[in-house]
Parts: C-alpha cells; sequence; structure tokens
C-alpha cells in the first residue's frame, strides 16, 4: 500500500509522484482528537461523491476534525481512509449508488480504536488531493479526497517502489529466534483457538430476517469457549471476542503464534434461491471436494476485501503451506475432529446432505495446527435462522462440538500413550 506521513504538528505535503499525492498522513493543529466514551466519538454524518469518470471527488462530513490516512490499493481497485474510532450515521444504502471512478463504498469499524472508508473503483486510480476543511459558518469538517483515472503502468509502478519497503520490514519482523535460545517448558493443557468468522466493518451473511453472520458466531464462539473451559483441561483463545475485524492472515496468526492444538473457524451460509439447510463441517484440500465447497473456499477467501485487504494477493507462502499441510498429518487429524465433530452434532442439529467436505480455505492454512470450519447453518433459510439466533439452540450445539473436542484429544492421548 502507498503511505507517506506528516509532520504531526503542522500542515505538510505528503509524497509526491508525477505531481499526485499517492497517500498521506494529516492531522489538524490545535485541534485534540476525542477519545474516551461512543457519546463523545466524532461522528461521520453524511457522505457523497461527485465528479465523472477522469476525476472524482469524495467528501465526508464530521462533526469535529480528526486526523486520517488515505493510500491507494490493487486487486480490486480500491481507495482507503483510515481513521480513529468513528461513529457512523449516514442514511441507509450510502454508498450503494457508482459514480463517476467510485463504484460503490463502504465504512465501519475495523477494530476497537479504529474505523475505515473504503472507496471501490472501477479501475487504477491515484489521489490528486486530499485535505481536511475547518468547521466554519455552520459548515462540518470535511475530509476530502480527489482522485484521479491512471494506467496500470502507472499505477503498479507506484505500488511497487512501496512494496520493497514493506517487504523488507517483514522480514525483519518474521525473522527466526536467535540459535542457543533455552527452549520452553511442554505445555500440559490442550489449546484450542475459535476464530468467529467476520467481524467490524464486515458483517458476513445476511439472513432473511436481516441477522448478521458476524454477530451469530461470535455469540456461538462464546459459548463454545465456557464449554471448553468447563472441562478444565482446555484452555481457549478466541481470534475475536467483539465485533473486531480481522484480516484471514491474523486469524492464522492467532493459531500459528499460540501452537494450537485445534482451530475452529465458525460461519454461516446463505445461497440464492433453494431451500439449503443444515450445518457443513469443511477440512483444508488442495483440492476441492466438490463445485459447492470451492465456490464457498472462494467467497471465505475474499472476505478481507470487504474491509479493503486482499490475502489472496499476499504472498507465495499461503500455497507452500498448502502443499505442506497436504503432505502432514495434521490433515489426517483435522479430519478425525470432523468425524467425531459430525457424530456428537448430529443428534442436535441437522447436517446438509454432504457433512464434511474439504476445499482450499485460507484460514485454515495454520501449518502443523488441525484445523475445521464448521458453516453453522444457512441464514437465506428461515428455519435455520431461527436456530442460529436462538440461544437454547447454540448452548445445545456448542454442548455437543465441546464433546467432540474432548473426545478429540482423548483418542490423540490413547494414541500417544506408551
Amino acid at each position: 500500500m502507498m503511505l507517506a506521513t506528516a509532520n504531526p504538528c503542522r500542515w505538510a505535503a505528503a509524497r509526491l509522484l508525477p505531481g499526485l499525492i499517492l497517500a498521506g498522513l494529516f492531522l489538524l493543529a490545535g485541534f485534540r482528537l476525542p477519545v474516551a466514551d461512543a457519546a463523545d466519538l466524532p461522528v461521520a454524518t453524511a457522505a457523497r461523491v461527485a465528479g465523472d469518470e477522469d476525476r472524482t471527488r469524495f467528501i465526508a462530513d464530521l462533526t469535529v476534525p480528526v486526523g486520517y490516512t488515505v493510500y491507494v490499493m490493487a486487486n480490486p481497485y480500491r481507495v482507503m481512509i483510515d481513521l480513529p474510532q468513528v461513529a457512523f450515521s449516514l442514511p441507509d444504502g450510502a454508498g450503494s449508488k457508482a459514480r463517476g471512478l467510485v463504484s460503490q463504498y463502504r465504512y465501519g469499524p475495523v477494530d476497537d480504536a479504529h474505523s475505515r472508508i473504503v472507496l471501490e473503483t472501477d479501475g487504477p486510480v491515484l489521489i490528486d488531493k486530499a485535505f481536511l476543511l475547518k468547521p466554519k459558518d455552520g459548515q462540518p469538517a470535511r475530509i476530502v479526497v480527489d482522485m484521479v483515472k491512471t494506467t496500470k503502468q502507472a499505477f503498479d509502478a507506484a505500488i511497487a517502489a512501496e512494496n520493497d519497503t514493506d517487504t523488507a520490514e517483514a522480514a525483519a519482523e518474521e525473522a527466526p529466534p536467535a540459535s542457543g535460545a533455552v527452549a520452553e517448558p511442554e505445555r500440559q493443557r490442550k489449546l484450542v483457538v475459535i476464530d468467529p468468522g467476520h467481524g467490524g466493518i464486515d458483517p458476513g451473511a445476511i439472513g432473511v430476517k436481516k441477522t448478521r453472520e458476524k454477530d451469530v458466531v461470535l455469540a456461538f464462539g462464546l459459548k463454545l469457549k465456557k464449554e471448553l473451559e468447563k472441562t478444565g483441561t482446555i484452555d481457549v483463545v478466541m481470534t475475536r471476542s467483539d465485533d473486531t475485524f480481522l484480516t484471514l492472515r491474523e486469524r492464522v496468526k492467532v493459531a500459528r503464534e499460540n501452537e494450537a492444538d485445534l482451530f475452529i473457524a465458525i460461519h454461516a451460509d446463505t445461497v440464492r434461491g433453494g431451500d439449503a439447510r443444515g450445518a457443513t463441517i469443511y477440512t483444508l484440500s488442495e483440492k476441492a471436494s466438490d463445485a459447492e465447497a470451492e465456490a464457498l473456499a472462494h467467497k471465505e477467501n475474499r472476505a478481507d476485501i470487504i474491509a479493503g485487504v486482499d490475502l489472496e494477493a499476499e504472498n507465495q507462502e499461503v500455497t507452500d503451506i498448502l502443499i505442506d499441510l497436504a503432505q502432514r498429518e495434521s490433515k489426517t487429524h483435522s479430519l478425525v475432529f470432523a468425524k467425531k465433530a459430525v457424530a456428537e452434532m448430529a443428534p442436535v442439529t441437522a447436517f446438509t446432505g454432504k457433512p464434511m467436505r474439504s476445499a482450499g480455505f485460507m484460514v485454515l492454512k495454520a501449518a502443523d495446527v488441525p484445523s475445521v470450519l464448521i458453516e453453522l447453518g444457512f441464514l437465506s433459510s428461515k428455519q435455520d435462522e431461527s436456530q442460529l439466533t436462538s440461544p437454547v439452540w447454540q448452548q445445545k450445539v456448542a454442548a455437543a462440538m465441546g464433546r467432540a473436542v474432548e473426545k478429540y484429544f482423548a483418542t490423540q492421548l490413547a494414541a500417544t500413550s506408551p
């Protein structure tokens, strides 16, 4: 991504490339950024797009001036506006209509301290100007971003220059520890990472009655956490325990860094038409078990784009992990757990016609960590949506999955005992 940092004590010019601002961080001197209670947060009260297919302006009205970062990204082409925590009070449907270079825009929280506006564009663009207007004469504070159409070659050249720096920084962060480090004692308790999908700016699937996937999978994940902790022998780490957005890469990183013994990703699906119902448990496979599994994996793997990040183009690492996992016993362990989960859950909830499937889900690509992704049901089904929002149903299914986890670890222990 293209990013330049301005002096926070005064206005400063951002990095220029052939006369065009690619990105910049702007802080208005003399204003303190509001923090603390939600009632004290800055509020985005309106947003609009103007212009044509050569030059387009985006304007966001705010109750107070805030610092922000603006930059461009590709695959797909988009403009990112990163903000401190902001409350959005925009009318329904805001951002859904195309205008000029912008095909649509989205907005919402990224985590508990930051918000984001994502402007999707029809092709490569550069940022001509980006500035913050003070409130004046009854007018609100405004963030203004001017975009201009460019060529793919000019865009790629700009991104490539910045990526050289990003690659060097990433390599430094992921450097192996120095030799001679003292090994930590072996962990006595098993550790499960529970990953409720989506969150924050990404609501996931939307149900018939407007139920949001991110809400039901979080509620289920927290119930499953309690069930596992009741055993007294299993520790649990949640990738998210509130309405926070994490990239797929961040979710995988949680499993790796905690050296998880099992990773469980939780989702809910939707389909157009038909009467699909029931749960499905997916494991990682280089080749999808069927066309439906492949389509679902493709959809979930692009979930980061909702918040403006595309992990599919990240690097070769994820492909290498996929090939590696196919040759390791973690794939076998994943299948063993999936079978136990189906056996325990079948008495308390319905499954689809194929309760176990496989595909190349990116979120399951933590090396050496047995991993499954469970689609609890279909929010496009009124019956499933009713179940998914029922605390009673959630508890029954969470308890069943908890039993499956216990039996899975018990099987492992028996297999390794002398």
